[in-house]
């Protein structure tokens, strides 16, 4: 006998779907149980029995406050933030990483991209311009991230989105090296704006090969630029001990 699949299985499997495709998002509270089972059209036992499902797979957490869903990438972040954090090599294969991986990406999203990925690049791209505009290097840097994740997106691979995700939640903790300090070094967030518009324009183009060669252009110059900053850096280091190297010298 071929038995119906329980309504709550259905419902928890219909979630779990949406939670890998990247529609709902680590850290995103759901609508209310009430609002929930009205908008699938199910009944609150099933709904909750389904929540439950998920719950137990670690994949939403409920509290009295709601239903999130839950930062299921973070056993994996912590201890890779513990590891990567302050070591100049990691910040070198990260973008070495990338070269690979954005190409690709870039190279999918210019085929796969739907209507409704046009519109986030789009809207992306114009609020990284209006925060350019008002030279607020927060806003500009929080956009940069946006788009690389909107690129994501739109390649259609759940495997990289999620990948990248751990990626994405090092970057905005200035893991792998600092955003901010790179959107304030002079002249350089003018070429990052240009970059990131010409990535979206040969994606929403449908153009893979240019959109390919625009992302892995841009993460070059990114991680050159990121290199100037750490030797500047270092040289101000060393000339500051030689400043003060008469504290570790006997008195003449």
């Amino acid at each position: 006998m071929i038995r119906p699949e329980k309504l709550g299985d259905a419902i928890a499997e219909h979630l779990e779907k949406l939670i890998l495709e990247g529609v709902l998002r680590p850290g995103e509270k759901l609508a209310s149980e009430r609002d929930l089972a009205l908008k699938l059209d199910v009944s609150r036992p099933s709904l909750r029995e389904a929540l439950e499902k998920l719950q137990s797979k670690g994949l939403i957490e409920t509290s009295k406050g709601g239903t999130v869903v839950a930062q299921f990438l973070a056993p994996l972040s912590r201890p890779l933030a513990e590891l990567f954090a302050d070591k100049p090599r990691v910040t070198a294969d990260y973008f070495e990483y990338r070269r690979i991986i954005e190409g690709q990406a870039a190279a999918l999203a210019a085929t796969r991209a739907t209507d409704v990925d046009r519109a986030a690049l789009k809207e992306c791209c114009e609020r990284m311009e209006k925060a350019h505009e008002i030279e607020d290097p927060s806003q500009e840097a929080a956009a940069d991230a946006d788009l690389h994740q909107f690129v994501y997106e739109s390649a259609h691979n759940v495997v990289l989105l999620h990948v990248m995700r751990v990626f994405g939640e090092l970057l905005r903790n200035d893991v792998l090296y600092n955003r901010h300090q790179l959107y304030r070094r002079f002249g350089v967030r003018d070429q990052l704006l240009k970059q990131h518009l010409v990535i979206a324009k040969e994606i929403l183009r449908g153009d893979p090969k240019a959109a390919e060669k625009a992302a892995s252009e841009h993460i070059n110059f990114t991680f050159q630029t990121i290199e100037d900053i750490r030797r500047d850096e270092e040289r101000v280091e060393v000339s500051l001990r030689r400043v003060s190297r008469s504290d570790l010298l006997a008195d003449s």
